[in-house]
C-alpha cells in the first residue's frame, strides 16, 4: 500500500463520495458544490426535496475551507505537521457519516434531519480534501473533479501530436501519466460506489472510511508544511 500515491487514493475517494452523496442524498453534490445550484433549480421545479442541503452546501464548503486554512497556518507556525491532522479530521467526519448511515439509512427523505447532517459532514470532509490537496499536493491533479484535468489531458495530447520542443514533450508526458491515473482512479471510485449502492444503500457509506484510513500509509512526496 505504501507504493500507492496519496493523490491517486484521494481521487478514488473523491469519485466514490461524489457518487455516494448524489445517489443517497437526493442529488446532493459534496465534492463539486457549484453543481448544487443546478440540482437546486431542478429540485424547486420538480419538488423532489433536499432544497435546504443544496442551499447550505456552498456556505458550508467555504467555511470549512477557511477554517482548514487557518488551522493549517496555526499548526505550521507552531512547528507541527499539517497534512496528517487534516487527514485525521477528514477520517473522523467520514466515520461519523458511516455510523449515522447505519442507524438512520437508507435516506428516502432528502429533507430529514439525519440526511441534512450527513450531507453537511460529507461536504466538510470533501472541503478538507480539496484544501489539503491544493496546499500540500500542488503538483498533482485535483482529486474531486475531473473537468479541468480532462481538458489538460487533451491539451497535452495536442502538444504531443503537434511535435512541440523536446522539453515540452517530456513535461507533457509526465503530466499525462499523472493525470490519466487520477481520472482512472476517480472513475473507479464512481463505478464502485454505484455498484455498492445497489448492493447496500447503507453499508456503502463504510468504504470512504477505509479509503481515508489507508491515506495514512499511502506514498506522499514532500508535502508542503510537513
Amino acid at each position: 500500500m505504501r507504493s500507492m500515491p496519496l493523490p491517486i487514493l484521494l481521487s478514488f475517494n473523491g469519485g466514490y463520495v461524489y457518487t455516494l452523496s448524489f445517489l443517497a442524498l437526493g442529488g446532493l453534490f459534496t465534492a463539486h458544490v457549484t453543481g448544487n445550484f443546478v440540482t437546486l433549480g431542478a429540485t424547486v421545479a420538480t419538488g423532489s426535496g433536499g432544497t435546504l442541503a443544496k442551499l447550505l452546501a456552498l456556505p458550508m464548503f467555504c467555511v470549512i475551507v477557511l477554517l482548514t486554512r487557518v488551522g493549517s497556518t496555526l499548526l505550521k507556525s507552531n512547528g507541527l505537521a499539517v497534512l496528517r491532522p487534516l487527514l485525521l479530521v477528514k477520517l473522523v467526519l467520514l466515520l461519523v457519516v458511516a455510523v449515522l448511515a447505519v442507524f438512520y439509512g437508507p435516506f428516502r427523505n432528502a429533507n430529514s434531519g439525519a440526511s441534512l447532517a450527513i450531507g453537511m459532514a460529507m461536504i466538510a470532509a470533501m472541503a478538507i480534501q480539496n484544501a489539503l490537496h491544493r496546499v500540500h499536493l500542488t503538483k498533482s491533479p485535483p482529486s474531486t473533479l475531473m473537468t479541468g484535468t480532462t481538458t489538460k489531458i487533451l491539451l497535452d495530447l495536442a502538444d504531443l501530436i503537434s511535435r512541440r520542443p523536446v522539453e515540452d514533450v517530456t513535461a507533457a508526458k509526465v503530466r499525462l501519466k499523472r493525470m490519466i491515473f487520477s481520472v482512472i482512479a476517480f472513475a473507479s471510485g464512481c463505478a464502485l460506489e454505484a455498484g455498492a449502492f445497489v448492493l447496500s444503500p447503507v453499508w456503502c457509506f463504510a468504504v470512504p472510511v477505509f479509503a481515508s484510513a489507508l491515506a495514512f500509509i499511502a506514498k506522499v512526496e514532500t508535502p508542503e508544511g510537513d
